[in-house]
């Protein structure tokens, strides 16, 4: 009996036959606007189930139309994307921001309400308490750190209780690692729906990519990434990503399809590409993390560490992490004793680690979040969700640890 393949394994083959592509072992870049039909009655067919009018039949393949609608290197790539979250489909964007706002677009309309997890991506945010704000969507912010109970009563207080659409939330959380309970939310989620409104959870997975967990195991209907991240991991392209089952996929593609913000072909091969080495980066990366959260946590000059790592066994999110996560990641943050003068003296005085936004790169990246990533976020928000002056944020690349460490000893010594 043949055994079943790990994705890791499938990333090189799945969803793609060399004998349609002249033997080619890796799949072409399919560099067309347009494909043509072989009959009428062909295309009509691949435009019904495009444009939602028809499920597709057993065993019935989507048929190839118009690259805004679908083409074979975003075919394949979606293919194996849902491998890793076991998902029924996938979805892929030109970014991470546009699968994000297709989604909120897609689930919320003016009147409802939306809650949400803090911190969230700085982009994120502004989204909600600004666009959507706009256009007439409430929402509440929650902490990593409040009951079931203290959330359920944030929501009746509000006085949107039976407008309450969505729960959407990052976790880890950018930029401070801390911890949301999926399970816990899908429960309010489910308490809050009824026959006639479902109230769906989505989760945003950026941090951890689809190798260190797998939130529609515990419970979230729709999984995002910001595919520039981990799953690019190159820093030389922008992308992102929607999973979930065929009824919300359904929903999500169908309005992608209008909005038309799809990820190029160009794009989709080069996810591809970086597909083939993610679990072997990504591994290398906590590997390093481990190294230098180990080197920071007692440094004299650090007053905080934000690793997942590190979390102590009585902490109430150590439950949440041994539940939803299977590595500690490669994200780090951490406060430098002082002020904004502090973490900016260590920043400049990094040589190997590049100052730059994003994350999940081969390349190890620094940057401070408060002046930075959530630049738009109120001080008040700032001070609550502790983005302080002294916080800075490292994502660990694959570069030899030793050298890493090296490099942040010297940028401390430039503080001193």
């Amino acid at each position: 009996m043949k055994s079943k393949l790990q994705p890791e394994s499938l990333m090189m083959t799945h969803g793609y036959k060399p004998e349609l592509s002249e033997g080619a072992v890796k799949p072409p870049i399919f560099q067309t606007s347009t494909f043509a039909f072989k009959t009428a009655e062909e295309g009509k067919s691949f435009f019904e189930v495009a444009y939602g009018l028809r499920e597709k039949e057993a065993g019935e393949e989507t048929g190839l139309i118009y690259s805004r609608i679908n083409n074979p290197n975003l075919e394949i790539l979606e293919d194996r994307l849902c491998l890793w979250d076991k998902a029924d489909q996938c979805a892929v964007f030109e970014s991470g921001m546009s699968a994000i706002s297709t989604v909120l677009l897609e689930f919320l309309k003016p009147g409802d309400l939306l809650l949400y997890s803090m911190p969230v991506y700085g982009g994120t945010d502004h989204f909600i308490n600004y666009f959507l704000k706009s256009i007439g969507v409430e929402s509440i912010g929650f902490r990593p750190n409040q009951s079931k109970k203290e959330i359920t009563a944030q929501i009746e207080a509000s006085g949107f209780t039976s407008k309450l659409a969505m729960i959407y939330i990052e976790t880890p959380a950018n930029p401070t690692n801390e911890l949301i309970d999926i399970s816990l939310c899908k429960t309010i989620a489910e308490h809050y729906s009824t026959k006639d409104k479902k109230v769906y959870l989505a989760v945003d997975n950026t941090y951890m990519g689809p190798i260190w967990s797998h939130p529609l195991a515990h419970g979230a209907d729709l999984v995002m990434y910001s595919a520039t991240k981990y799953i690019g991991g190159h820093s030389d392209l922008i992308a992102g990503a929607v999973l979930g089952n065929n009824e919300v996929m359904q929903r999500i593609k169908v309005l992608r399809t209008f909005l038309g913000n799809m990820a190029s072909p160009n794009t989709c091969w080069l996810l591809m590409r970086s597909l083939e080495t993610l679990k072997v980066r990504m591994e290398q990366q906590a590997r390093n993390a481990h190294e230098i959260a180990r080197f920071l946590k007692d440094h004299p000059q650090v007053s905080n560490l934000y690793y997942l790592g590190t979390i102590n066994s009585s902490d109430p999110s150590f439950k949440i992490y041994q539940k939803q996560y299977s590595s500690a990641g490669a994200m780090i943050a951490f406060e430098i004793k002082g002020t904004e003068r502090e973490a900016f003296l260590f920043l400049n005085n990094l040589k190997l680690i590049k100052l730059a936004v994003s994350l999940g790169s081969t390349e190890s990246l620094v940057q401070h979040p408060a002046t930075m990533t959530h630049a738009g976020v109120s001080p008040e928000l700032k001070k609550a969700i502790g983005i302080t002056e002294g916080l800075i944020r490292i994502s660990i690349g694959v570069e030899n640890h030793a050298d890493l460490i090296a490099d942040i000893t010297a940028a401390f010594h430039a503080v001193k």
